[in-house]
């Protein structure tokens, strides 16, 4: 993939010197940066959210945002160096590749992408790399895909990184464990395109970065602040902008997910604050019952959403993966579940092979939710 023109265009953007752009992808999946015209002074860039919850807005990123994140990156991970693209450039992650690559004044590695991610593919691109400090940012799905069968110039390769960055979804105990008994620098990411990614490193905030839990009517929202926060979104509505806020001559944006501190400030991610499913009456945490299905034996993944019912309000419905979908492995799954969930089992389950997945690697929450409601038809 060539990705000179898209640097040289970003690069003019980032200096102040050409417009604002926004990486975009053709029919067959080339990526350019287009012009965009946002009238917010200083904008530099802008990446649409994932659209994993609803309708992808999008996101204007100035220049100073811009430049925060990558510093606050390099001092948190301590060094500047060479980075490997893995993610797809139209969003925030894939573009802060080239973003601390130029600040870095590095030369990164695209990988190729054309017959989708692959750990062949990825270990040939880092092979590429010639820098000796060397990162990448990957999702959970990815890692879990290069850690399922790796062969030796996999691991290889996987080691050789100082830190290998891993968010867009939350990443299980099970996925880590292996990647730090593999001798893997793997480091937690958590944020989003509103905050120029991620922006909150194994819980702690990056230089320039504030985090604290709302009250009142945002009792429990994690709330993100500081330097790296958006400029807002392109041509939306006022009511969108209200994912945005002013506060002590600090800028705040007001994500979906629940959260706690610690008392160091160690920021814990405990879920999507519209997961709670409300049925018979019983309050449900989809979070809580989406971890008690992925520990059961032969589930690899699971996404549950509470979908319309006649009788309970909602009902709890579930996607699940498993290594063994067939009619004997969904009927040994079935007792498994009612055993480990009671009430809280879910009423409708699909089970297919894999999720729903967007192409940046993130659950296709709505999708898979579309799906299970057909499949309950409001029992």
């Amino acid at each position: 993939m060539d990705i000179d023109p898209i640097l040289k265009a970003l690069s003019a953007a980032l200096h102040g010197e050409g417009p604002a752009v926004e990486i975009v992808t053709d029919a067959d999946g080339r990526p350019s940066a287009v012009p965009v015209e946002t009238g917010v002074e200083d904008a530099a860039v802008v990446v649409r959210t994932s659209g994993s919850t609803g309708t992808p807005k999008a996101t204007v990123l100035t220049i100073d945002a811009l430049a925060a994140s990558s510093v606050g990156t390099a001092i948190t991970l301590r060094a500047e160096g060479q980075w490997l693209l893995a993610l797809p450039l139209q969003y925030v992650a894939g573009v802060q590749v080239l973003v601390r690559s130029l600040y870095a004044g590095t030369r990164p590695w695209a990988m190729d992408l054309s017959n989708g991610f692959t750990p062949e593919a990825f270990t040939a691109a880092a092979q590429e790399l010639t820098d000796k400090v060397r990162f990448t940012s990957l999702v959970p799905t990815q890692l879990q895909r290069l850690l399922d069968s790796p062969g030796p110039e996999t691991l290889a390769a996987l080691r050789r990184f100082n830190a290998i960055l891993l968010g867009g979804a939350p990443a299980s105990a099970e996925l880590l464990a292996t990647a730090h008994s593999e001798g893997l620098k793997v480091v937690t990411t958590y944020g989003s395109a509103e905050t120029c990614g991620g922006c909150v490193y194994d819980g702690e905030p990056l230089d320039g970065v504030e985090v604290r839990i709302g009250t009142g009517e945002l009792e429990g929202r994690i709330l993100l602040g500081g330097e790296t926060v958006a400029a807002g979104y392109l041509d939306a509505p006022q009511p969108s902008n209200a994912a945005f806020f002013e506060e002590d001559g600090v800028r705040w944006y007001v994500t979906g997910d629940l959260g706690e501190l610690s008392d160091d400030g160690k920021l814990t991610v405990l879920g999507r604050a519209d997961d709670v499913i409300i049925t018979g009456g019983v309050k449900a945490s989809a979070a809580y019952i989406q971890s008690k299905l992925e520990e059961l034996d032969g589930v690899t993944a699971a996404f549950v959403a509470g979908v319309p019912s006649r009788e309970w309000g909602q009902a709890v419905a579930a996607y699940v993966a498993m290594e063994d979908p067939t009619p004997a492995g969904i009927k040994g799954f079935t007792g498994r579940r009612e055993s480990a969930l009671g009430v809280l089992s879910p009423k409708t389950v699909l089970v297919e092979k894999k999720l729903l997945m967007l192409p940046n690697g993130k659950p296709d929450r709505m999708a898979m939710t579309e799906q299970l409601n057909r499949l309950h038809q409001g029992q």
